[in-house]
């Protein structure tokens, strides 16, 4: 069983930044594909970015060039550095673990809310 916490989500005025982290407790994290999707109310989870192990990525058409997947292998850790917030970012982040560049996999933290708004 694999857990997965995140953390950094909270209030920013648009324009502004977050760091989300996930740390997950496992011996393999270094396998693992590792994604981070969002969910805002009233709409269905939408993937936001994905790393492999070896540090390929993919991102979803909105979040290109404001923001950045990365990966700690010693920390066990996931991050998602998110600049020039826009009120349309407001959503659950959730990050997930074990599934593809393109899908998601069996493992889920249990999100971080991010609200932009001034």
């Amino acid at each position: 069983q694999v857990q997965l916490v995140e953390s950094g989500g909270g209030l920013v005025q648009p324009g502004g930044s977050l760091r989300l982290s996930c740390t997950a407790s496992t011996i393999i994290f270094s396998f693992y594909v590792f994604s981070w999707y969002r969910q805002a109310p009233g709409k269905q989870r939408e993937l936001v970015a994905a790393i492999t192990s070896g540090g390929s990525t993919n991102y979803a058409d909105f979040v290109k060039g404001r923001f950045t997947i990365s990966r700690d292998n010693a920390k066990n850790t996931v991050y998602l550095q998110s600049n020039s917030l826009k009120p349309e970012d407001t959503a659950v982040y959730y990050c997930n673990a074990g599934g593809t560049l393109w899908g998601d996999g069996p493992y889920w933290g249990q999100g971080t809310q991010v609200t932009v708004s001034s």
